[in-house]
């Protein structure tokens, strides 16, 4: 499961879809809105936008990266564009396999590629009521 949406985000699907009998870890990770910027600024929310062909593209190949790396994984990415607010999910990775190391690595690894390579752009919405792109950073 690699998307792109414009609805909330359900960690449960993407755990679901990855998920086998025969795993024995199971990894998800969460990125949410939070109130302060990394500059300390208070923020009212998010924009992402995406080019959704070359962000999905390349998933797939930070995906197939993983399993060269990290063996027997199965990972699925989702990432949320359009307005977030605090507390509401933007990014979702989940990552399972037979030994948890595996799942950690991969979950790990999936979103610092996600976040330097991907082609998906965000603005902090300021309380002042400015804004800013913010380049991708890990």
């Amino acid at each position: 499961m690699l998307r792109i949406v414009r609805d909330a985000i359900d960690p449960r699907a993407l755990e679901a879809a990855v998920r086998s009998d025969g795993d024995g870890g199971l990894v998800t990770f969460l990125g949410v809105v939070r109130e302060r910027a990394n500059d300390g600024r208070a923020v009212t929310g998010l924009s992402y936008e995406a080019h959704d062909e070359l962000a999905l593209a390349e998933f797939a190949t930070i995906v197939e990266e993983a399993r060269v790396r990290f063996g027997d994984v199965r990972i699925a990415i989702v990432h949320r564009v359009g307005e977030l607010g605090i507390g509401e999910t933007a990014v979702a990775i989940c990552a399972a396999s037979r030994h948890r190391a595996a799942a950690f690595d991969a979950c790990e690894y999936a979103i610092d590629e996600v976040k330097h390579r991907a082609a998906i752009w965000k603005k902090e919405h300021y309380t002042d009521g400015t804004g800013e792109w913010i380049a991708n950073e890990c």
